[in-house]
């Protein structure tokens, strides 16, 4: 499916539009200071023209060589697959394009709960000034 543009953009093209009815179902029926979605395909998927109600994008940043490391090793995957399933995705230069905010996430793991906490923080101050809080 990676490697074929054709069957994967005819794929794309009934899932994309069933995962984003179903995120703005939960996003109207979430309740607190803001609401965070993930959304791991966003830029492939047509960005923020394909989803109005988001206020900001955040993208969770590390180097290529720890993202093919990590998802080796989530996804019990060699290198070549690993590889290919990256090439099907938007770099990390369209990524970071695309972003509001960036998480940079090479360090441990207290660096990374340092970082959401303080993001959080952020926010939750602009969904206090926002008249409409969610989404962010």
């Amino acid at each position: 499916m990676f490697a074929d543009r054709v069957r994967r953009g005819a794929l794309e093209a009934i899932v994309h539009p069933r995962v984003r009815a179903w995120l703005k179902a939960q996003v109207d029926r979430a309740a607190g200071p803001y609401v965070a979605v993930a959304i791991p395909l966003l830029v492939e998927g047509g960005g923020r023209g394909n989803y109005p109600w988001i206020d900001r994008v955040l993208v969770v940043d590390v180097a290529p060589a720890t993202q093919v490391e990590r998802l080796m090793r989530r996804d019990g995957v060699d290198r070549a697959l690993a590889d290919a399933m990256l090439a099907a995705q938007a770099t990390r230069e369209q990524r970071l394009a695309a972003a509001d905010d960036v998480i940079v996430n090479e360090g441990d793991l207290a660096q990374l709960h340092a970082a959401v906490d303080a993001l959080d923080a952020r926010y939750r101050i602009l969904a206090q000034a926002s008249p409409a809080a969610p989404p962010l």
